[in-house]
C-alpha cells in the first residue's frame, strides 16, 4: 500500500456510497408518489363500481390497495437501505478525520478503565486521546470489553501470530470491515442483552417437554375455529357462539398470563436480534484463509440452520409474540388461534436447538470485531509492521519507532536496541526533550504489539513481554497517601514481579521524585542494582546524570542514552532523537529564568 492510498480509498469509496444514497433518495420519492396514486386509485375504483355492484367494487378496492401495501413494503426496504448508507457515510467520513489524528469522536472506553493497573494510567490506554479511542472500531458492549481485555494483557505467542495472519488478511477486505461496524452501529448489542438470553437459556422449559401442552396446541385451536364454523353456518346459535367465545378468551388469557415471564425477559432484544442475525450473516458469507478467522467463522455453523437464521428464526418469534401490542389484531388470533400458545413452544423449541450455540455466538463476533479494528488501524497507517516474535527473553529491537498517538507529520521517531538479561537502559536529558514520550513510545507499541495489532516502526522484533510502569503517581486524599508513599506502592509491585522472575519490561520515570535528591539517588541506585541482580530488563528516565556512573560498575547490564538540548540566543531547540550516552545538557536554570526567577548566571 502506498502512502496516501487509504485517503484515496475512503474518498472513491465515499463518492459510491453518496451515488447510491442520491439513487435510493430519488427511488424514496417516486414510491411517495407511488402510495399516494394508489390511494387514490383504490377510493376511486371504490366510488366507480359501487353502483356496479359491491362485490366488484370491493374486489377493485381489495386489489388497489394491495398494491398499495406492496409498493408500502418496498418502501420500508428502501428506507432500511437508505439509514444503512447513511451509516457507511458517517463510518467513512470518520476514517477521514482520523487520517487527519481527528478521532475524539470516537468511544474513549472511560467505563472501562481499570481502577488499579500495571500501565493503564502511565501509558493513556484509555480515555481522551488514548490509545483504544485511536484503535478500537468495535460496536457491541462484548466487542468493546474484548478490545479492553486484549490491550490490559499480552497474548501467548501463538496467539498473537495469529492475530496478525487474521489482522493481514482483514486489512484486504476494507468494504467488508466498514459493513460490518454499520451493522453494529444501527443497533448495538449489549452485554445486558446476552446475559437476559443466557439466563432464559439456563432456565427449564415449560412448555415444550409437557405432552398436554402439545395436545393442548393441536386441540384448542381446532375447537375454537371448529366453533367460529359452526357459527357462520347457522349450525350453532349466537348465544352458545358467544359463551364458547368467551371460554376460549379465559383459556388464551390464562396461557398467557403463564408466557409473559418469557415475554418480558426477551421483548426489549428484538432489534438487538436484527443487529446479531445480519452481522453474522455477514461473517458467514465472508470467504477467509487465515485459521483464527476460518474458525471464528465455523462457530456460527455452517450447515442449513447457521446462526444467521437461527438468529433470524429467534427474531420472527419474538416478532409474532409483540403482536400483543395491538389489541384489537391480539385478542381474536389467541381466542381462535391460541397465538401465545404456538408461539411460546416455538420459543421453547428454539431454545432446545441453539441454547449450546449463542454464547459461542457473541463471542466469535466480538472476536471477529476487535480483529476487524486492527485491519483498519493497519489499513490507516500502511507505514506500520508486524513484529516479529521471539522465545528469547529480554528482546527488544525497533527501528524508527514512533508514539502512536503522535500526529505522523509531528511524530519524531528513534531506533533502540535493548537485548538479553539483565538490561537496564538509563536515559538522561534535559526537561521537555522527550524521555516521558520515548518510554511511552515503546510501552504503546509493547501493547499492540501483545494484543496482535500492528506497531508503529519499520522494523520490531520482540520477546513476549508484560509491562510494568511508574511514571505518573499522584496522591490520594481519599485514602490519605501522599504521592512518595504511592510511589513506594507502585515500585513494590515492580520489585515483587521482578522477584519472581515474570517476563517484563519496565518503564521507569523519574523515580523517587517525592523525596530529598540525597535520599533519591540513593535510593534509586539502590532499585537499579537490585532490578540488575535479578535480571530485570527496562527503562528508566531520570534528571540523576550520577545514576549514569553506574555503567561503570554493570559495564553493558546498564546502558546509556539521552536526549539533549540545543540553546541559541536564550531559545531552546529539541530534536526528540533518542541518542547513546549521557545528556551533558540540561535547561532548567533557563527556563526558570524565563519565567522570572532571578539565577545568578556565573
Amino acid at each position: 500500500m502506498i502512502e496516501n492510498e487509504p485517503q484515496s480509498w475512503y474518498l472513491q469509496h465515499l463518492s459510491h456510497i453518496e451515488n447510491v444514497l442520491g439513487s435510493r433518495m430519488r427511488k424514496r420519492r417516486m414510491l411517495a408518489w407511488l402510495r399516494f396514486a394508489s390511494l387514490v386509485i383504490a377510493f376511486t375504483l371504490l366510488w366507480i363500481l359501487w353502483s356496479a355492484g359491491i362485490a366488484y367494487a370491493l374486489l377493485a378496492f381489495a386489489l388497489a390497495m394491495t398494491a398499495f401495501l406492496f409498493i408500502v413494503a418496498v418502501d420500508i426496504k428502501n428506507s432500511e437501505k437508505i439509514n444503512h448508507l447513511n451509516t457507511l457515510v458517517g463510518i467513512v467520513k470518520n476514517e477521514l478525520s482520523v487520517l487527519q489524528h481527528q478521532f475524539s469522536r470516537n468511544d474513549a472506553g472511560d467505563q472501562l478503565k481499570p481502577a488499579n493497573h500495571d500501565y493503564a494510567h502511565d501509558l493513556d490506554i484509555f480515555g481522551k486521546a488514548s490509545l483504544y479511542q485511536y484503535c478500537n472500531r468495535t460496536r457491541s458492549e462484548q466487542g468493546n470489553q474484548l478490545m479492553s481485555n486484549w490491550l490490559l494483557a499480552p497474548a501467548t505467542n501463538q496467539q498473537i501470530k495469529e492475530r496478525q495472519e487474521s489482522v493481514r488478511e482483514l486489512t484486504q477486505m476494507t468494504e467488508w470491515r466498514i459493513e460490518l461496524e454499520a451493522f453494529g452501529i444501527e443497533n448495538n448489542l449489549l452485554t445486558s442483552t446476552e446475559k437476559r438470553i443466557t439466563t432464559w437459556l439456563q432456565e427449564k422449559n415449560s412448555f415444550v417437554n409437557n405432552t398436554a401442552w402439545k395436545m393442548l396446541q393441536v386441540i384448542l385451536p381446532t375447537s375454537a375455529v371448529t366453533t367460529l364454523i359452526l357459527h357462520i353456518t347457522g349450525t350453532l346459535t349466537a348465544q352458545w357462539f358467544y359463551a364458547f367465545v368467551f371460554l376460549f378468551l379465559l383459556l388464551s388469557l390464562a396461557i398467557s398470563k403463564k408466557v409473559m415471564p418469557q415475554y418480558h425477559q426477551l421483548n426489549k432484544i428484538t432489534r438487538e436480534m436484527a443487529t446479531l442475525s445480519a452481522s453474522t450473516r455477514h461473517i458467514e458469507q465472508a470467504s477467509f484463509k487465515s485459521s483464527l478467522l476460518v474458525s471464528l467463522k465455523n462457530e456460527f455453523g455452517t450447515g442449513r440452520d447457521t446462526a444467521s437464521i437461527a438468529v433470524k428464526k429467534l427474531h420472527a418469534i419474538l416478532d409474532r409474540l409483540d403482536i400483543r401490542l395491538n389489541p384489537l389484531v391480539f385478542l381474536p388470533l389467541n381466542t381462535f388461534l391460541f397465538w401465545d400458545l404456538h408461539q411460546v413452544l416455538a420459543l421453547e423449541k428454539w431454545k432446545q436447538v441453539h441454547a449450546q450455540g449463542i454464547a459461542k455466538w457473541f463471542a466469535a463476533l466480538s472476536q471477529t470485531e476487535v480483529l476487524s479494528s486492527f485491519g483498519t488501524l493497519y489499513f490507516n497507517n500502511p507505514g506500520w509492521v508486524f513484529p516479529t516474535l521471539t522465545d528469547e527473553d529480554g528482546i527488544f529491537i525497533s527501528k524508527d519507532l514512533g508514539h502512536p498517538l503522535i500526529a505522523e507529520d509531528k511524530r519524531v521517531v528513534s531506533s533502540f536496541t535493548s537485548t538479553g538479561l539483565p538490561r537496564i537502559n538509563l536515559v538522561t536529558g534535559s526537561n521537555m526533550a522527550g524521555k516521558s514520550t520515548f518510554l511511552r513510545s515503546v510501552g504503546v507499541n509493547v501493547v499492540l504489539a501483545m494484543a496482535g495489532a500492528p506497531v508503529c516502526a519499520t522494523e520490531m522484533k520482540l520477546s513476549n513481554l508484560k509491562i510494568m510502569s511508574s511514571m505518573r503517581v499522584s496522591d490520594n486524599l481519599e485514602e490519605s497517601v501522599s504521592t512518595f508513599y504511592a510511589e513506594l506502592k507502585k515500585l513494590k509491585l515492580v520489585i515483587d514481579a521482578v522477584n519472581r522472575k515474570e517476563k517484563v519490561i519496565l518503564l521507569l520515570d523519574e523515580i523517587l521524585r517525592g523525596t530529598n535528591s540525597g535520599d533519591r539517588h540513593t535510593g534509586s541506585s539502590a532499585l537499579i542494582r537490585q532490578l540488575i541482580h535479578h535480571h530485570a530488563m527496562g527503562l528508566v528516565a531520570t534528571h540523576d546524570l550520577e545514576l549514569a556512573k553506574l555503567d561503570i560498575e554493570f559495564p553493558r547490564l546498564l546502558c546509556n542514552y539521552h536526549f539533549d538540548v540545543q540553546v541559541a540566543n536564550e531559545e531552546l531547540y529539541f530534536d526528540y532523537k533518542l541518542k547513546e550516552g549521557v545528556c551533558r545538557s540540561m535547561n532548567a536554570s533557563l527556563l526558570m529564568r524565563k519565567i522570572g526567577i532571578e539565577i545568578d548566571k556565573r
